[in-house]
């Protein structure tokens, strides 16, 4: 199977799971269990796992809260940030229309609750800006007296619009409001650092970036402008009662060590990934008539020289296909693709990303979503456009 779907989900890299194996073995301790060497041995794992996460996002240890993953993570940011105001005060609350709905249920289920919510557009895809992107200046007019927090999707699953963070950060924090920031799918793609994002809350989940399923993390400022959240799960008092729950010290492991290698691999992973995109995209426009990009420019970059959509991204429409019929036949050559996020794929409705970038149901239900990862290579590419040529050939002829 050649697998260009990780943007849903990346496969676990051997030294993530050399790293976990002998927590999942002999060394089985509850790390909340300090009175005998089992649980301390598990409890120093944790810290020093607390030590390597927060390095690899420019942070420092006591500002991670280990969860679940980043839908938890955002939960907490967003639900914990409201019910630390206090029933008699439901202020405002600020997000995009292209959010991951891990962001847009919270702030839903608060609306519900009395909170005022502003969904904010983005840039078109045929219109002079940079699709997927908000402006800073669109966010700073959004901002009302009660707002007390924005949250926002660093790098989108769908377009990998990444958006500009820190000139976001600059209007919310001189409006006296928290900025939560979603970077679930931003680690081992792009730069993450929380000081420079200007993030107050950031959500991550170890699984995008060849980590373990079910482990993520929650950053919290603790310096200069610190937040506090309430937590949602309450019981043994870990994560210093910010997430009660035994710690699951193979996969905290797991996570820490996959955003270590992330780290450490982007200044080659980047470019590698970048020019495997663009040979993808160049041989698809080759092969297949009526193919169209979705999201931004793929040669486009920011003042910084950083790209501004994830290099591992690719969304296309092609022309006179049913997405669904395309994705089953290549499923069935050997190529694993997807249409959209695969949160939203148990209830299939035209992806709302895409929606909001103004293309039609008709385009939406023909769109392709490539993503690639640093096991994927050049042989792969190649012979996934032969198979998408093939597939799209036949369904056309149908």
């Amino acid at each position: 199977m050649i697998y260009l779907d990780n943007h849903a989900t990346t496969r676990l890299d051997p030294r993530v799971l050399d790293a976990m194996l002998p927590w999942l073995t002999d060394r089985y301790g509850n790390a909340g269990s300090v009175t005998h060497e089992l649980g301390l041995e598990s409890r120093a794992a944790v810290d020093a796992a607390r030590d390597t996460f927060a390095a690899a996002i420019g942070a420092v240890a006591r500002e991670i809260v280990f969860t679940s993953g980043a839908t938890e993570s955002a939960n907490l940011a967003i639900l914990g940030t409201a019910a630390r105001r206090g029933e008699e005060s439901r202020g405002h609350v600020v997000t995009l229309v292209t959010e991951h709905h891990a962001v847009l249920d919270p702030i839903e289920h608060l609306e519900r609750l009395g909170t005022a919510v502003t969904r904010l557009p983005v840039e078109p895809q045929r219109g002079p800006g940079v699709p997927g992107r908000v402006a800073p200046e669109a966010v700073a007019a959004a901002l009302r007296p009660d707002t007390f927090l924005v949250s926002v999707l660093f790098a989108n699953n769908e377009i990998g619009t990444l958006q500009d963070m820190a000139a976001i950060a600059e209007v919310v924090h001189a409006h006296g409001a928290s900025l939560h920031v979603d970077c679930a799918q931003a680690i081992g793609r792009t730069p993450v650092d929380v000081d420079a994002l200007g993030a107050d809350l950031a959500s991550f989940s170890a699984h995008k970036f060849h980590g373990p399923k079910g482990t993520g993390a929650l950053y919290v400022r603790r310096r200069g402008r610190a937040v506090r959240v309430e937590p949602l799960v309450f019981g043994g008092g870990q994560e210093r009662g910010m997430r009660s729950g035994t710690l699951d010290v193979p996969g905290i492991v797991g996570l820490a060590e996959a955003a270590r290698l992330a780290k450490a691999g982007l200044g080659d992973e980047v470019p590698r990934m970048r020019r495997l995109r663009d040979r993808l995209w160049t041989a698809l426009v080759a092969a297949v008539p009526m193919v169209a990009l979705n999201g931004p420019p793929l040669d486009l970059d920011g003042a910084d020289g950083v790209p501004i959509r994830l290099v591992n991204n690719l969304n296309v429409r092609v022309a006179g296909v049913d997405g669904q019929s395309l994705l089953a036949s290549l499923s069935a050559d050997g190529v694993a693709l997807s249409s959209g996020s695969a949160c939203s794929a148990e209830h299939p409705r035209p992806s709302h990303v895409l929606t909001a970038l103004g293309l039609d149901v008709e385009d939406v239900r023909a769109c392709l979503r490539f993503g690639l990862s640093r096991f994927t290579t050049e042989a792969e590419i190649d012979t996934a456009v032969d198979r998408v040529a093939a597939a799209v050939s036949r369904l056309r002829a149908m």
